[in-house]
């Protein structure tokens, strides 16, 4: 679901090979990541919601790991928006506006799981971290061409896999 939903936002086609199709690229980048992370901030706190709801100490940990993750990405947006041509203030703004849509996806789930099983969001948000490793983390990982960076990333994978332990054991 999520290799097919990032195929999908990632095609464009333009058929003027100009500055000014460049630009326009440039400017439809903007709503386009706008768009995307109030998508991905809504389903991202549906799924976090829905762990909650089954499990408090897995909540925790996707919260933690939804945060982990949010915060590189919420500054890659606000890059993306002030080199898009948008003010600092208002890339700010709206940045922090698609950010609620996190908040509204968690009270979204909170206000349906009376009525409705959410059971199914803890894979759900499981699927999207691990495709977010395997699709963007690992990758990146394998580029590093210094042994202290190659070892930095081993101890940070060591470590998560210590803290996955240690919440398994509780």
């Amino acid at each position: 679901l999520f290799a097919a939903m990032e195929q999908f936002v990632r095609w464009h086609h333009c058929h003027r090979p100009s500055a000014g199709c460049a630009r326009a690229h440039v400017e439809g980048l903007t709503w386009l990541v706008l768009l995307g992370d109030g998508l991905h901030n809504l389903l991202g706190g549906m799924a976090v919601a829905g762990v909650f709801l089954v499990d408090a100490r897995l909540g925790v940990a996707a919260w933690l790991a939804a945060a982990a993750h949010e915060l590189p990405q919420e500054l890659g947006d606000f890059a993306v928006l002030v080199h898009g041509g948008w003010t600092k203030g208002k890339a700010l703004l709206v940045n922090f506006l698609s950010g609620l849509a996190f908040l509204a996806g968690g009270l979204l789930v909170h206000q349906v799981s009376g009525r409705f099983d959410v059971a199914f969001l803890v894979p759900l948000a499981a699927g999207n971290f691990l495709y977010i490793a395997a699709s963007d983390l690992v990758p990146e990982v394998n580029r590093a061409r210094t042994l202290g960076a190659g070892i930095v990333h081993l101890l940070a994978f060591a470590a998560g896999l210590g803290l996955l332990a240690r919440l398994a054991a509780n």
